[in-house]
């Protein structure tokens, strides 16, 4: 039995598959253990038996780990992850093709990242990369007197510009720089001195190592009719450079170069444009070419069409039409299909609640198929959706434990404070869900976002118009208030969207106005009850001292009272959280409930004095600010930031800070146009506690996402922005205004009288002839005056109690 046990340990020495190897040294030690002195044929006729169904396995064991390899989550026509392809670099930012667009590109996105050119041939037959072939769309030649605009026939179509077939490389580098192109886009960086890049310029600029290439041929056939060859000048720099990818919508252009270039070095990929536009080289619609994938794969091995060929949206209600079957048809033919349009900073389908990892996860990650690389101006976004949002759920793992707190509900998707909203916002997976508390005429607290029915609610357009107002205590200019209408008339009102950003014409999702239901406190206190134990719950209470002194309604009771008989005062009952920009309401929480407190700062500030921030530890155990109290913005640039989170959280006084929304208007323009990149580097760089939100999915998805917790492998797509890193970029004559800091808040902004008791008095009929455009008195700004006896008295009764 030694001799064989020492037989099997030969065999092990020299089988390479090392879980086979470690199964027969096991099995040998095992049999010398158990069997030995049980020598005889029949056990080693076994054992051989043994040993020949285990070589048998360590011989198909490759053929199945080779299977093994080639699963994967990835229904690309590869397998692998979908490519990013930079479109003129980081041009969402940076003017397109620029050197600095290009850089961006490549620190910020997937290591294997393409770097897309638009390529332009010069009169003397040089390469370079613009996006247009008018150039003043992306440079400012328009600008320069020597240069003269001229008219020439492009793709059939008289078109009159400047053109780089008229101009030297010489003139061109010595007189022109690279200009923002699109006006939706930030222009601060035109003064920057950007050259125009030719396609070996731009390698060299990358090296040592230069990102994949892809060079775009838009106009063949109007260079060739003034005797320039694109041709020529591919195969040329082909020669010095590695071009990965050569797109061209000219069918003609891409024949002429099949024969000529090699398919394991470079892929050739046909341009779709729009279906009613013709190639030139064919005189085919793109729409007739469509027909006929199978011609295309002759010449092209991918094809790259405008997203909308995959995810059609309806043009009246942007929603989403079914999805077409172009990916798996073009995947049966062996084509890879690329899609292009992708931007953080346009309007989207309605079904992606304005976040643009939800867009690429629709055509990257929807169970069905997965398109083959997307063709983005903001290829960090792409990045991040495909290493970081992929491929999971929102039950997956958290990865950090920032409290999410709703704002309205999930408001950006449905009208705010009502049911629509709440239940959104519980299946988004919030963790705090708020309701500030209003009341009705007839005493009933219920959740609304204002106290002004109008900013969300149709009361203007029915009968309760007359009831309008100005209180300028409350709010400057008219309103119709919730104290003027009992709870009946309110909830017989039709709900709206709110919708934040009118002026830049994004408005939300318009399908579900006047749908939902609005809740009272008891109502709210009920839906969140019945969900889970983990759901806590914030309510909110402003305007207390003007309800109990004028309209004899005390809001603070009411609230008491509702927490009370709902069972949420009881030990085990869901968190409360209760906020308030009045120090006095909170005070008289801490006299009758242990609830958390939370003290909102409704102003900007630069930070906050010792004495406030003691006077906040008496009544508060958390704080909310503003985003801009914490990373200061001039004309959507931040500036700086401040130490006031830290401060706050030093005090053992947790922050949370508003208003994270998903459309990118509401982001300062070092996030990118990115919510994700946003959120991340207030959680990582800031260090806050928790975020309100409007849409609450997306702050969940961040804080499942796969990136996060990776220390120095942390990919660069999900590091904090650096603070103020864009000015950097810009001349000096571009910067935004400079602004004086923030003043920081002080003790005699937080300390306010003690809250009135509920008046014997007639609620106030419409005040009329009061003067338009008063400023309501808020926490940052000077308040009420109070009598030097009345401040002596409060400052003696605080000290007793606490």
């Amino acid at each position: 039995m030694q001799h064989f046990s020492v037989f099997l340990l030969y065999i092990t020495m020299h089988i390479t598959h090392v879980k086979l190897a470690k199964s027969l040294h096991f099995f040998s030690c095992w049999y010398s253990r158990n069997f030995a002195g049980m020598w005889n044929s029949r056990a080693l006729l076994r054992l051989l038996s043994l040993l020949h169904y285990l070589l048998l396995f360590h011989s198909v064991l490759p053929l199945f780990s080779a299977q093994g390899s080639n699963t994967t989550p990835w229904n690309t026509l590869s397998g692998s992850p979908p490519l990013v392809i930079a479109r003129g670099g980081f041009s969402g930012i940076y003017p397109d093709s620029s050197d600095l667009a290009y850089s961006l590109a490549a620190q910020t996105s997937l290591a294997n990242v393409i770097l897309w050119c638009d390529v332009q041939l010069t009169k003397d037959r040089e390469g370079i990369c613009i996006p247009n072939i008018k150039l003043e769309n992306a440079t400012d030649i328009g600008h320069i007197s020597e240069f003269k605009s001229k008219t020439y026939s492009v793709n059939g179509v008289q078109t009159s510009g400047y053109f780089s077939v008229d101009y030297t490389l010489k003139e061109l580098l010595s007189n022109v720089i690279l200009i923002q192109g699109d006006y939706t886009r930030t222009n601060r960086f035109d003064g920057s001195g950007f050259p125009i890049l030719t396609v070996n310029e731009l390698v060299r600029r990358e090296t040592p190592n230069p990102p994949g290439l892809w060079l775009n041929i838009q106009h063949d056939v109007f260079y060739a009719q003034h005797n320039l060859s694109m041709k020529n000048f591919v195969l040329s720099v082909s020669r010095t450079v590695n071009v990965s990818y050569i797109s061209s919508p000219e069918a003609g252009f891409l024949r002429n170069l099949r024969e000529l270039v090699k398919p394991s070095k470079t892929k050739l990929v046909f341009r779709f444009l729009e279906k009613d536009k013709v190639d030139p080289s064919t005189n085919q619609t793109y729409g007739s070419l469509l027909k006929n994938l199978t011609s295309i794969k002759t010449f092209a091995s991918g094809i790259l069409v405008p997203k909308e060929y995959i995810w059609p949206v309806d043009p009246t209600s942007l929603y989403l039409l079914p999805h077409t079957s172009l990916v798996s048809d073009a995947h049966k033919l062996g084509l890879e299909l690329f899609a292009s349009d992708f931007m953080n900073d346009i309007s989207i389908s309605y079904n992606y609640s304005y976040d643009p990892v939800a867009e690429y996860l629709n055509f990257i990650d929807n169970g069905n198929f997965s398109i083959d690389g997307v063709l983005s101006d903001f290829p960090l976004t792409s990045s991040e959706a495909i290493d970081c949002f992929a491929h999971i759920g929102l039950n997956a793992p958290k990865q950090v434990n920032t409290l999410i707190i709703s704002k309205y509900g999930a408001s950006g998707d449905y009208p705010p404070c009502t049911d629509l909203a709440y239940g959104k916002a519980i299946s988004d997976g919030v963790d705090v869900l708020d309701c500030p508390v209003q009341m009705s005429k007839d005493g009933i607290p219920f959740c609304l976002s204002s106290i002004d029915l109008i900013e969300s609610t149709d009361v203007a357009q029915s009968s309760f118009s007359r009831l309008g107002k100005t209180i300028p205590e409350i709010k400057s200019g008219n309103g119709i208030f919730t104290f003027d209408l009992a709870w009946n008339d309110i909830k017989s009102l039709s709900p709206l969207m709110l919708n934040p950003h009118p002026i830049n014409n994004l408005y939300r999702n318009p399908e579900y106005n006047k749908k939902g239901q609005f809740l009272t406190l008891s109502d709210f206190l009920n839906l969140t009850k019945a969900h889970t134990s983990t759901l806590s719950v914030v309510i909110i209470i402003e305007n207390a001292a003007y309800l109990a002194r004028k309209q004899n309604l005390s809001v603070t009771d009411a609230v008491i009272d509702t927490l009370s008989r709902a069972g949420y005062d009881k030990p085990g009952a869901p968190k409360v959280m209760i906020q308030s920009t009045n120090s006095s309401v909170l005070l008289k929480f801490k006299e009758k409930a242990k609830y958390e407190l939370v003290y909102k700062i409704d102003e900007i500030v630069g930070g906050a004095v010792d004495s406030a921030i003691s006077d906040i530890r008496r009544f508060a155990h958390s704080v909310v600010v503003k985003k801009a109290s914490v990373y200061p913005v001039s004309e959507l640039f931040v500036i700086g930031s401040t130490k006031i989170v830290s401060k706050f959280k030093s005090s053992n006084l947790s922050v949370y800070v508003e208003t994270f929304s998903n459309e990118f208007v509401s982001q300062a323009w070092d996030f990118l146009s990115d919510a994700y990149v946003e959120i991340n580097t207030f959680v990582q760089d800031a260090e806050i506690d928790g975020v309100i939100t409007d849409f609450p999915k997306t702050a969940n998805s961040y804080r499942r996402n796969k990136c996060l917790n990776l220390g120095d492998n942390t990919p660069a797509y999900m590091e904090p922005v650096a603070v103020g890193g864009l000015l950097q970029a810009m001349d000096k004559s571009f910067l935004p205004p400079a602004m004086a800091p923030a003043p920081p808040l002080t003790e005699h902004e937080v300390t306010e009288p003690p809250l009135p008791p509920p008046s014997k008095i007639a609620p106030s009929s419409p005040i009329s002839g009061t003067q338009a455009g008063a400023q309501p008195p808020h926490n940052a700004q000077a308040k009420v005056t109070v009598c030097f006896f009345l401040s002596t008295l409060t400052v003696l009764v605080a000290s007793l109690l606490f």
